[in-house]
């Protein structure tokens, strides 16, 4: 193998020490192992190629109005000459494409992105390897080959690219905001470059495309072909249209953090994922959703709506709308339109309770548990 990435990782100290059997594996089989998934994390970004995908998947991004919030806080930091990774929370497939686009759409050229294997399979595959440069992720691995591989292959990396990642691994399936996992973001340390730092990102949807297939699941019991995923997303798609906000937020240093320490990565993953949380915008469908009961009449949501703003005013959030009434009229023809919620003799009723705390538990973290909850269906 001759790129200088797979050069590089093979000379670091870790890679080194499971070559030499710290695993219980040696000689030609443990470099036989780093080689495999070398050869499988090997990826291009094809620039002039990536910009001409936005063509083929126009009936995609048709449905959806994206807006970018504090975009020039990338642009800053890219200008700096510091090294940027960008970690986000994970809503929908959607988010890769979204993401990179309001990058790219500022002038920044899309850095490399770390996605779930699933996604790698078929002509979309090599489009993911070969053209939007995605690195593919094995999530339930246990394999310390594969680990060790991939966090000095993703150290290596940041050495000349920027990288996007998720924190949480995979999408939400609850809704909510999930525990960070430390895999990739302790390689990312283990780059120790003085120049890197975490640019938070948030994404948050008025609906987001699979919601159904995420909500009525609740929790990922297995990887699925993303074929199948596709299908259903083409399903629910019908009738869809929605907005979507990517928000950047300032920079986090990441020198006082130590890579061989779980606690310190711990740390910084969870200091991240609640920046994150913190700036997500706070949308109309959100916010009617956590207020909403079993059955309420327009003076009892907005009452409920209202106690709710007042505490999300108090804790300085991100929000859209600040007035009960707006947020009522901005949310309740989405949600019905979705199936989430009808309306009957002069009443809002919850047609379908997993799609409703779906889109409550987005904005849950940041209600303290005393906020008045709505009854349960």
């Amino acid at each position: 193998m001759t790129d200088p990435v797979v050069r590089a990782v093979f000379a670091r100290d870790e890679v080194a020490r499971y070559l030499a059997g710290s695993h219980g594996v040696s000689g030609d089989e443990a470099r036989a192992k780093v080689e495999a998934y070398l050869d499988e994390l090997r990826t291009t970004q094809r620039y002039e190629l990536y910009r001409a995908l936005e063509y083929p998947l126009y009936p995609i991004l048709r449905k959806l109005d994206r807006y970018d919030e504090h975009i020039g806080i990338a642009k800053d930091v890219v200008a700096s000459g510091r090294r940027v990774v960008y970690a986000s929370n994970h809503r929908s497939h959607m988010d890769y494409l979204l993401e990179l686009l309001a990058l790219d759409d500022a002038g920044l050229r899309p850095p490399v992105i770390a996605a779930g294997i699933n996604l790698f399979g078929g002509p979309l595959g090599l489009i993911q390897r070969h053209v939007v440069g995605a690195l593919p992720i094995r999530r339930n691995t246990k394999d310390p080959a594969y680990h060790i591989t991939l966090k000095a292959y993703v150290a290596e990396l940041l050495r000349t690219q920027d990288f996007f990642f998720y924190p949480e691994g995979g999408r939400s399936y609850s809704g909510e905001i999930k525990s960070p996992k430390t895999g990739l973001l302790t390689a990312c340390l283990q780059a120790d470059l003085p120049e890197l730092v975490v640019v938070p990102v948030s994404i948050a949807y008025d609906l987001v495309l699979e919601d159904h297939v995420l909500a009525r699941q609740k929790v990922k019991r297995a990887q699925r072909a993303f074929s199948r995923e596709v299908a259903e997303m083409v399903r629910y798609a019908v009738g869809y249209r929605s907005r979507a906000f990517v928000t950047f937020g300032p920079p986090v240093e990441v020198g006082g953090f130590n890579a061989e320490s779980r606690t310190s990565v711990l740390e910084l993953g969870h200091h991240l994922m609640r920046v994150i949380g913190r700036q997500v915008k706070v949308l109309p469908t959100a916010l009617m959703a956590s207020a909403l009961g079993p059955s309420m009449s327009d003076t009892e949501l907005l009452d409920a709506i209202a106690a709710r703003l007042d505490v999300l005013k108090t804790g300085g959030a991100n929000l859209e709308l600040t007035e009960a009434p707006a947020v009522m009229a901005a949310a309740a023809g989405r949600l019905e339109d979705r199936g989430i919620i009808t309306r009957d003799d002069g009443r809002f009723r919850v047609r379908d309770r997993n799609l409703l705390r779906y889109y409550a538990r987005g904005i849950e973290h940041l209600l303290p548990a005393a906020t008045p909850a709505p009854a349960t269906v």
